[in-house]
């Protein structure tokens, strides 16, 4: 396992993010005091904004699975802009509700495509709605899974990798102790609060989320809140 790099606080000075306004001030929870007690570096980052309002804690958020996948597909490598356009694009060719797995299919590949997916996305899409027809992929069923298993189900569909896998666990099924070591802005924020001279790897995050257990989730919120982010990953199959 590696150890921490040697070196100071990184030089760079940010701008503190602003508290949000949304009604009355939220106190810290229980899972809050367990995460400031557990590591004084991630106190500080949550005492840069405070608590999380119960307004912006987006965990379990997703409700329809097959919509999140979809959505979680069409948006990979791609700005929060961007893919929310692609994505009204995409229901403007279904009257202006999310497709069901077999609308996807009968739909011909070059009218998806038009808009505004890449070939592999759209053959991402139809692999998707192929094994949610079939019975391959039973998504009810996942609320009563361990996330290995989740995480295993999900990594065997066309385009979808480890971390949206894993964003899939956060949103949609609300999932507590999940770190996604490889997200690129879990990575940054870590860089900037515990004083990395470089960007942190996969191993050396799952180490410090030691430390996080049993609320990685949380902790992973305030990391990306840290930086006014949303979580940044890259990935295809």
């Amino acid at each position: 396992m590696p150890s921490r790099p040697a070196g100071g606080r990184n030089a760079r000075v940010r701008r503190k993010a602003q508290p949000v306004s949304r009604g009355p001030a939220p106190k810290w929870s229980a899972d809050d005091r367990d995460l400031r007690r557990a590591d004084k570096v991630l106190r500080g980052v949550m005492d840069q904004t405070g608590p999380i309002h119960p307004e912006i804690d987006r965990r379990g958020s997703r409700s329809d699975p097959y919509e999140a996948l979809a959505r979680a597909i069409v948006g990979q490598q791609l700005s929060t802009k961007a893919a929310a356009a692609i994505w009204g694009r995409l229901l403007d060719q279904f009257g202006g509700e999310t497709p069901t797995p077999e609308q996807v299919l009968r739909k011909r590949r070059t009218t998806l495509r038009k808009a505004g997916l890449s070939n592999a996305k759209v053959e991402f899409l139809r692999d998707l709605a192929a094994r949610v027809k079939d019975g391959r992929l039973e998504l009810t069923r996942f609320k009563d899974l361990p996330d290995e298993d989740v995480i295993a189900e999900l990594t065997a569909v066309k385009g979808i990798g480890l971390w949206t896998a894993e964003m899939f666990l956060i949103f949609h099924l609300g999932r507590l102790d999940v770190v996604s070591a490889g997200d690129l802005g879990i990575r940054r924020a870590i860089q900037i609060a515990y004083g990395f001279e470089e960007l942190p790897g996969v191993e050396e995050v799952e180490r410090i989320a030691e430390l996080w257990r049993p609320h990685r989730t949380l902790a992973g919120l305030y990391l990306w809140r840290s930086l006014d982010n949303t979580p940044i990953g890259s990935e295809a199959k």
